[in-house]
């Protein structure tokens, strides 16, 4: 049983999922056990646990009954991340660039967060947040 797994409300699933599925195994050696392009649901685990799940936003929104709502927020700060711990930041973050990532913040050092952090900020083709981090 999975003990808690983000599951990202995504509006254009399938370039989320091209995302997902080309990054996942390198970065965290996550695979994918269910879905494909075509939606409306996906997910990855590492090793029997659940990583990450993507859902078409529209759909969950059918299910939960907010259909009429708009799909654009107003603008405001971040409400969430996902954060993964990799090998190698910098390889990370060019993987991710590659894959259609855009870049926030680059590979930095953050010795105020600990002696041997480093992390990177990039955003998802949905613009969810995302931090790489070493340490």
């Amino acid at each position: 049983m999975d003990a808690l797994h983000p599951r990202l409300l995504v509006r254009d699933f399938a370039a989320a999922f091209r995302f997902y599925d080309a990054v996942l195994p390198e970065l965290i050696g996550a695979s994918r056990t269910r879905g494909d392009v075509q939606g409306p649901y996906a997910s990855w685990d590492v090793g029997a646990q659940g990583a990450v799940m993507l859902f078409d936003r529209s759909a969950m929104a059918g299910v939960v009954g907010t259909a009429d709502l708009s799909t654009e927020p107003p603008a405001a700060q971040d409400t969430a991340m996902l954060v993964s711990r990799v090998a190698d930041v910098d390889a990370g973050y060019r993987l991710c660039l590659a894959h259609g990532a855009r870049s926030v913040v680059p590979p930095t050092d953050r010795p105020d967060w600990g002696p041997t952090m480093r992390t990177a900020h990039l955003r998802d083709p949905e613009g969810t947040l995302i931090e790489l981090q070493s340490y």
